[in-house]
């Protein structure tokens, strides 16, 4: 096989907290993928980075009472250490907030500019009045103006995909101080996206560059038109200032991506590698990003354009991939589902997980979901009780009766090639990331291994007299079988096929495709290589999820109008509310939202317009009691005099409500 170069990068975890099991379906599949190209003996690099500036940094930072500097410096020795307990491993792991990455967005950002592809311009911008900032945008939330789903940030809707700018988002609040953000102007810089719309047509319907649901996605973007995009933020910010423009930083998105760049910068620097090779426009390296669906517009649409404005080479193939569901449910605080990677390595075997995500894992975009029950069942029936079980169940004879030395002949040299053999279309799946239908066929093999021993039954032939040469090959064909089977599973637990290969008594295995067996080989004694799951360290894990977790750190957006200012109690006592009863309800000819009420306050009857029509149909309020301001002045309006108001709550159109009061309240009280 010819020897492929490949860079590799997964998206790079925000330094602002923990990593959690939904952030390593994405490390894991791409560790399992690089090891697989490293195992067939390609030139692979695995590069990843913590992406560190932005506003969540820094007011987290302050919040703590430390600089950003120390923050970044504290969460990426908790990331790293993670990272390496799940087996996850990095050719090079850096940072956003380095000198690799200052001079590269530099460069990037200048060849831009003097390209002709940036450009400022004064904008509206959310501004918090408490905190006296600027809101990024995933500090507004509010409703989606596409599709109208709550609790939506400021930049993109995670229900309907749809992108747009903050001042869009309806019912906005600051997720900082909970306050109605207020707009107010800012000059900003814009890379001018649209400027590179043929080119990402060509780009993202090439073959390969991505996955056919992701194309359809962008083609869609593309047919409504690319918007500028917003790459400077105001201080103060946590970032790199804009070399042309004192005061203004690279907003986080735009030094993000080239941290890829960076950290392979920082990697060369440390290898002697030439970095040119692999980002110049020239290069023929093959550089793949993993990354989840809810980036996927910067990843296939700003960031090819930024290289290639920039003279810079684009990426071969954009993987995305889904999120991480637990029991079919979005992770959860309050059910202790939300899973830091920490406290599940506390309790279980990281490389259940690993094995687990492989089984379900494919080369969509679908969601993964970890059923607890099916994890459980399914890396005890496939790992202990079908892998290691073949190892456990022939090396005691061998230890015992054979001195620990496998037979010099190989009896079954079909069933040894058929397992060879099988190496062409396990190969072809994990290429292309279709690793649960991998896992199927490794562990049809692993069955078929199973069967071979129970058909020949080693237990009983090791009773019978003259067997010892048979009881041999048997047990010898297990252990060689056994070994294939590690081989075919170490991108996905490499820590097992390590214990497994030193009992072994082998080389680290390379890819199997020119196999031969062990022969007259000595094999050292067995140690259990995996126990089961046990039921009490998973619920051990949920139930250390509910206590260990912190509240958020940003206070919970309001969900309503601030209260008004305090008023004296003279004041309201001026106000005179009346309780009253609707004798007539009726349209308004050629008003689209007034009603027209004919209420009985007691002693005398009033003419109200109201503005409930969108909420109520006339004949649903008449009858009704409610409340009403009886000492408004009367206030003449287009469609006739209203004398007096009839009080609703909710923030209007079909959402409003009437105000009923209790059953024995008559027209004319007072309420006080």
């Amino acid at each position: 096989m010819s020897d492929r170069k490949i860079l590799v990068t997964s998206a790079l975890p925000y330094a602002n907290g923990p990593i959690h099991l939904g952030h390593l379906v994405e490390y894991i599949q791409t560790d399992i993928w690089v090891r697989f190209q490293k195992q067939r003996g390609n030139t692979c690099y695995y590069i990843c980075a913590d992406d560190t500036h932005g506003t969540p940094i820094m007011l987290r930072a302050d919040s703590e009472g430390i600089t950003p500097e120390q923050l970044i410096a504290q969460v990426e020795q908790d990331h790293r250490a993670d990272f390496k307990d799940f087996g996850v491993l990095f050719d090079n792991f850096h940072s956003t907030h380095s000198e690799e990455n200052k001079h590269l967005s530099e460069l990037i950002y200048t060849r831009l500019r003097d390209a002709g592809h940036i450009s400022q311009r004064t904008i509206t911008q959310a501004f918090d009045p408490v905190k006296k900032m600027f809101l990024p945008d995933r500090f507004i939330k509010g409703d989606c103006p596409k599709c109208d789903a709550k609790e939506q940030y400021g930049d993109n809707c995670e229900v309907c995909g749809a992108t747009y700018s903050p001042t869009e988002l309806k019912n906005a609040v600051s997720v900082i101080s909970g306050e109605k953000p207020i707009e107010k102007e800012s000059e900003h810089y814009f890379f001018n996206l649209a400027d590179f719309t043929e080119q990402l047509k060509d780009w993202t319907t090439a073959k390969g560059h991505l996955q056919p649901e992701v194309k359809n996605k962008m083609a869609e973007w593309l047919e409504n038109g690319l918007q500028q995009w917003d790459i400077s933020r105001d201080a103060p910010y946590f970032g790199f200032e804009i070399p042309d423009a004192p005061g203004k930083y690279f907003y986080v998105w735009m030094d993000a991506p080239v941290g890829y760049m960076a950290s392979f910068k920082n990697f060369c620097a440390k290898k002697d590698l030439d970095f040119d090779q692999f980002w110049a426009l020239d290069s023929d390296v093959e550089l793949y990003h993993f990354i989840g669906k809810d980036i996927i517009y910067f990843h296939a649409l700003f960031w090819p354009a930024m290289l290639s404005g920039a003279g810079f080479r684009t990426p071969s193939a954009v993987f995305a991939h889904g999120f991480l569901t637990v029991n079919g449910e979005k992770m959860s605080k309050s059910r202790g589902t939300f899973i830091k990677a920490r406290t599940y390595l506390e309790h279980l075997n990281p490389e259940y997980l690993r094995y687990y995500f492989a089984a379900k894992l494919t080369d969509g975009i679908d969601d993964l979901d970890l059923n607890f029950d099916d994890f459980s069942q399914r890396v005890n029936s496939d790992l202990v009780g079908k892998v290691v079980n073949i190892a456990s169940r022939c090396s005691g004879f061998i230890k015992k009766r054979f001195d620990g030395k496998l037979s010099a002949t190989c009896s079954e040299t079909e069933l040894f090639q058929h397992f060879v053999a099988a190496n062409t279309e396990i190969a072809e799946l994990y290429e292309n990331r279709e690793f649960g239908k991998a896992m199927r066929e490794i562990m049809a093999l692993a069955d078929k291994a199973n069967q071979y021993i129970d058909e020949k039954k080693p237990w009983l032939v090791a009773k019978e007299d003259n067997k010892d040469a048979e009881l041999h090959d048997i047990c010898s064909m297990g252990i060689n079988l056994f070994r294939l089977l590690i081989a075919y599973l170490k991108p996905v637990i490499p820590a097992l096929a390590e214990n497994a290969e030193s009992f072994l008594n082998i080389e680290s295995q390379a890819w199997p495709e020119q196999a031969q067996p062990l022969l007259d080989h000595a094999i050292n004694k067995f140690k259990p290589l995996m126990t089961r799951v046990e039921a009490d360290k998973i619920a051990a894990i949920v139930e250390a999820s509910k206590d260990n977790l912190k509240k958020i750190q940003t206070p919970k957006a309001k969900q309503f109008e601030a209260i008004a200012d305090t008023i004296e109690f003279d004041d309201f006592a001026k106000i005179d509310l009346r309780i009253a009863k609707i004798i007539k309800a009726e349209h308004v000819e050629g008003a689209d939202k007034l009603l027209q009420l004919t209420v009985d306050i007691g002693d005398e009857t009033r003419n109200i317009l109201a503005g409930i029509k969108s909420a109520y149909a006339p004949e649903d309020l008449e009858g009704k009691l409610t409340l009403v301001v009886a000492n408004l002045k009367p206030r003449k309006m287009r469609f006739g005099l209203s004398e007096g108001m009839v009080l609703a709550a909710g923030p209007g159109g079909k959402d409003l409500w009437v105000l009923n009061p209790d059953q024995g309240a008559q027209a004319g009280m007072r309420v006080k």
